[in-house]
């Protein structure tokens, strides 16, 4: 079978998938529980290729496809088949395949220094934040990522790719700007480029420095946006909340909109670097200049693996705020407590406890029973996410996902 074609059986299994009515009833689930006033908790199981065991299990050497572009779509039409029938969560296929325009930029070098993390180079093994601004005299090199996309590169891609499967599923143009998401959230470059000690130094030792350097890093972000925003590149599609991007008050995503602006979407941020910091210091030296950035945006989830416990308070004054991650090493009900129906409540239970170090059933139904007698009272899903291995056993997700849906039904009957 060449490349072609197993493209095109992939599609039309995926196509299948996306069509049926489920998706819908999905769809409906998550505005539900967004809108704040649903009853039903949605279960959503998240992955990619940052996990040891996707990397293992959708590697380029399994992929039948050689061809970059066609070896990217192929992995990612296995990654929603493999959500569909080995998982059976409520993430929700779209009737789309995406395809990333060539945008300008790399993560790795958002501000004109190398980012990047010292370690071993071994999948699944701890790395070290290393440090690219050394001396506060290097704020004078600093650049910010203009947005610009490769229209003729991006064209040639979109070509190939319809001529392969668009007559099977609508393909999708993604002309967001780099910098969304982790990219956009200033905690994650900020480490990077300073170190993570050496921002705690920093609070004390150079704050005017580092409040130049936070500000150089809103105000690029910002122009960043608005040169995207301007040239009509963020549309439907462009929105991220970690999990389905729903609610009540904004339009569903739809493929190859009309543009949009930010007030249209829903956006994303979260500061894992700051979990061990005060909530003061948290506010001063991040917080603040990531809420011009989220201010332009519908909605707001905020929070990844970081404990947010301590800072709800602070969250409270981003007024589009909808959504708070409690993350595996928070408390529960003290954040259950504190979120009440303002919020939802993005729960995520630790996943070496729950599926990825051995798999014992009584264990995990006393777990998620634990986390939502915890949480009641509250608008909440259960996330399961960052999980780095299988142990081989694949079916591991589609088991833990029944178990939490039995435990909901049980706590809701």
């Amino acid at each position: 079978m060449n490349e072609r074609d197993v493209l095109r059986e992939l599609a039309k299994r995926y196509a299948e998938i996306a069509a049926l009515p489920m998706q819908a009833e999905k769809r409906r689930l998550w505005t539900e529980y967004f809108s704040l006033r649903g009853n039903r908790i949605p279960v959503i199981f998240t992955y990619g290729m940052w996990n040891v065991w996707c990397t293992e299990v959708f590697s380029s050497d399994k992929m039948l496809c050689k061809d970059p572009l066609f070896m990217e779509i192929e992995r990612n039409l296995r990654l929603n088949i493999f959500q569909h029938e080995q998982v059976a969560d409520d993430y929700i296929q779209e009737p789309w395949v995406n395809l990333r325009a060539s945008v300008r930029g790399d993560w790795k070098r958002l501000w004109g220094f190398d980012e990047s993390l010292h370690g071993s180079g071994k999948a699944g093994e701890a790395a070290a934040y290393g440090a690219s601004i050394n001396d506060w005299s290097d704020l004078e090199k600093l650049s910010y990522t203009p947005h610009s996309v490769d229209e003729e590169k991006t064209r040639r891609d979109y070509e190939k790719l319809h001529d392969a499967i668009g007559d099977i599923i609508e393909i999708n143009i993604d002309r967001s700007p780099i910098l969304i998401r982790f990219q956009a959230d200033i905690s994650t470059s900020l480490a990077r480029l300073r170190g993570l000690e050496q921002i705690m130094m920093d609070m004390y030792d150079s704050p005017e420095e580092l409040h130049r350097l936070l500000a150089f890093m809103r105000d690029g972000t910002l122009r960043n946006n608005q040169e995207a925003e301007d040239a009509g590149h963020y549309t439907l599609t462009s929105g991220n909340n970690q999990e389905m991007c729903y609610a009540p008050e904004l339009p569903s995503p739809r493929a190859n909109s009309a543009p949009v602006k930010r007030e249209k979407l829903w956006g994303f941020v979260a500061a894992q670097e700051f979990t061990l910091i005060s909530p003061e210091y948290h506010e001063e030296f991040v917080f603040r200049y990531q809420m011009p950035i989220m201010e332009k945006y519908g909605l707001v989830h905020y929070g990844c693996c970081e404990d947010l416990g301590r800072k709800i308070d602070m969250l409270r004054k981003l007024k589009n705020l909808r959504s708070i991650a409690v993350s595996p090493v928070a408390d529960v009900k003290k954040c259950a407590e504190q979120i009440g129906r303002d919020y939802a409540l993005s729960w995520r239970p630790n996943p070496t406890d729950v599926i990825c170090c051995g798999f014992n059933e009584d264990k995990i139904r006393q777990i998620i029973r634990k986390g939502l007698e915890d949480s009641k009272g509250t608008s909440r899903c259960v996330h399961l996410k960052d999980v780095e291995t299988l142990e081989g056993e694949i079916e591991r997700p589609l088991r833990c996902v029944r178990i939490i849906r039995e435990e909901i039904e049980k706590f809701q009957s």
